[in-house]
């Protein structure tokens, strides 16, 4: 249940003496680090598994995440997570289920998860807030979103780079990824439409753009007092000079080489806030980009400039093994303040700066 600290000298307190006991929900690629990382965490308890796959119930937790067994076995009964005693529940399905959220939390267990619906909450829907605040309430319970992207680089960063500014003009978050050695070819080819004919973006992707990124945007925006007018989305395409052979196939010259989407927070006509993603599978491109190895790029131009590299200093072939360690980790991190945090849905701005506690 959630804590109701009077001074900060209680969050501390709390924070370094108590442990918590966690149950995992799903575990896919991110939620299989989260399960290993609360396994192996010196102040957290695994206390469940909550499993959607038949081969996985019943088995043990440490078997799922390739550690030693812990006794704790995998599950599909909400049931027996309630029942577990848990404090927090790592809420990290493919789908965001509001039913199972507002059990969780009207049962007095917390959330965090790495779904985005509650980064942002003045911009969920009226009556699905209204809802979980209602469920937080009567648990004594909060839920954040949090994660690496959006999360870490759309909220963390920028409010530190931030807090040296005056006069903001303009912050810009570029995230590329290189998908050269990716050997997926059902998702470049056929879901990410990498090696077709070039043609405009769906209106599809751009509304998942604005939905995914645009609560970061916000938020920080409103935490800087400088609230946005909209959130805009647009995307770009560049295609392959030569033929060119990837881990997942063979790019004709001419076809679909790269791929950027742009949410802009727009404020007085503007830009203010933005958040691009660069996807490229050669940097031999046409039109030629900037395109950088995989990681961050973040500009602020303002009374303070700043222009910052975040690079992934980590082979390509071995990406798909680190990645989820960088979504996953915030998210284990975060427990313990979000179990301190008052009752209802708790974003960036509403918790203590997240420290890892690593020993």
């Amino acid at each position: 249940m959630s804590v109701n600290p009077l001074s900060e000298n209680a969050v501390e307190s709390t924070l370094a003496t108590r442990p918590y006991r966690v149950v995992q929900w799903a575990t896919g690629n991110i939620g299989t680090r989260a399960l290993r990382a609360v396994i192996e965490h010196p102040t957290l308890t695994l206390a469940g598994v909550y499993v959607h796959a038949d081969d996985k119930i019943g088995r043990d937790a440490g078997e799922l995440c390739g550690l030693p067994a812990t006794g704790i076995t995998a599950t599909r009964s909400i049931e027996e997570v309630v029942d577990s005693g848990a404090d927090c529940v790592l809420y990290m399905p493919r789908a965001c289920d509001f039913d199972e959220v507002c059990w969780l939390l009207a049962s007095g267990i917390n959330i965090v998860t790495t779904r985005g619906e509650f980064h942002y909450p003045a911009g969920m829907d009226p009556e699905v807030r209204a809802r979980v605040e209602a469920a937080c309430e009567l648990g004594n319970t909060s839920i954040h979103s949090t994660g690496s992207s959006p999360g870490f680089i759309t909220e963390a960063i920028p409010l530190v780079l931030t807090s040296i500014q005056r006069r903001l003009d303009n912050l810009t978050i570029d995230e590329y990824a290189d998908l050269s050695q990716r050997d997926s070819p059902d998702l470049l080819f056929e879901i990410m439409g990498f090696g077709r004919a070039p043609g405009a973006f769906s209106e599809a992707r751009l509304s998942h753009a604005r939905t995914s990124f645009g609560p970061s945007l916000q938020l920080v925006a409103d935490a800087l007092g400088q609230p946005l007018d909209s959130v805009e989305a647009s995307g770009e395409i560049a295609t392959a000079r030569h033929r060119t052979h990837i881990a997942a196939g063979v790019l004709e010259a001419g076809t679909v080489a790269a791929q950027r989407i742009t949410a802009a927070g727009m404020r007085d006509g503007r830009a203010l806030l933005r958040f691009r993603a660069t996807w490229y599978c050669t940097a031999d491109v046409d039109p030629a980009w900037d395109v950088r190895a995989t990681g961050w790029h973040v500009t602020v131009d303002g009374d303070a400039p700043l222009d910052i590299d975040i690079t992934m200093p980590v082979p390509l072939e071995r990406m798909g093994a680190v990645a989820p360690g960088y979504t996953a980790n915030r998210a284990v991190n975060a427990v313990p303040f979000v179990c301190a945090a008052a009752p209802g849905i708790r974003s960036t701005t509403d918790l203590p700066q997240v420290i890892a506690s690593l020993g």
